[in-house]
């Protein structure tokens, strides 16, 4: 995850191709259930900031400066509706998922927009650039009503890319050691 960027633009068939690769993710039922604004160029990007950060944070982050010089943000927007209906046509309505979103065992609609957002942050990765993805932690209705976004969507976080610039020291969280493979991952049963 780079959170240190340069404002140099990302070449608009680089964007393309990643937004092409991420629209292609897998998805529960093929609900598609998902949608990104896709924001380019600081005036554009500033409006994502101001909706989903404080002055105090800003004031008081370190990461602040190498994050808002991002050329590029892809607001990721999940629509559990898109499930519901899909899950009342005929080839999916014995599943019994299509009347209400407490029904779902998993919230694929998240899991799907979550999926997209992989592709954008390893597509990025292969194409020379740097990524990070932003949860949602505040600002949410604030987006939306900037963004203009439908209220039946929910804000799952952003993918921010751009060129890496300069040293991008390690957060806490990324100095946590890695679980170990065997405590990961359980062979034949747990």
């Amino acid at each position: 995850m780079v959170r240190n960027f340069s404002d140099a633009p990302v070449d608009p068939a680089v964007l393309r191709r990643l937004l092409e690769m991420a629209r292609r993710a897998p998805s529960a039922g093929n609900a598609q259930g998902w949608d990104a604004v896709v924001l380019e160029g600081p005036d554009r990007t500033g409006v994502f900031w101001e909706a989903t950060t404080t002055a105090e944070w800003r004031r008081r982050s370190r990461r602040w400066a190498g994050l808002q010089r991002a050329p590029v943000v892809v607001a990721v927007f999940s629509h559990p509706g898109g499930y519901l209906a899909r899950y009342r046509e005929p080839d999916k309505s014995l599943a019994g998922l299509g009347e209400d979103v407490a029904s779902w065992p998993v919230a694929y609609w998240d899991v799907d927009a979550g999926m997209a957002a992989l592709l954008l942050l390893l597509g990025a990765v292969e194409a020379g650039l740097g990524a990070c993805f932003l949860g949602n932690f505040r600002g949410e209705q604030e987006l939306r009503s900037a963004l203009g976004v439908p209220a039946d969507r929910r804000y799952v976080g952003a993918v921010v890319l751009g060129h890496p610039a300069g040293h991008d020291p390690p957060t806490v969280s990324a100095r946590r050691p890695a679980r170990a493979f065997e405590e990961v991952f359980h062979q034949g049963l747990w």
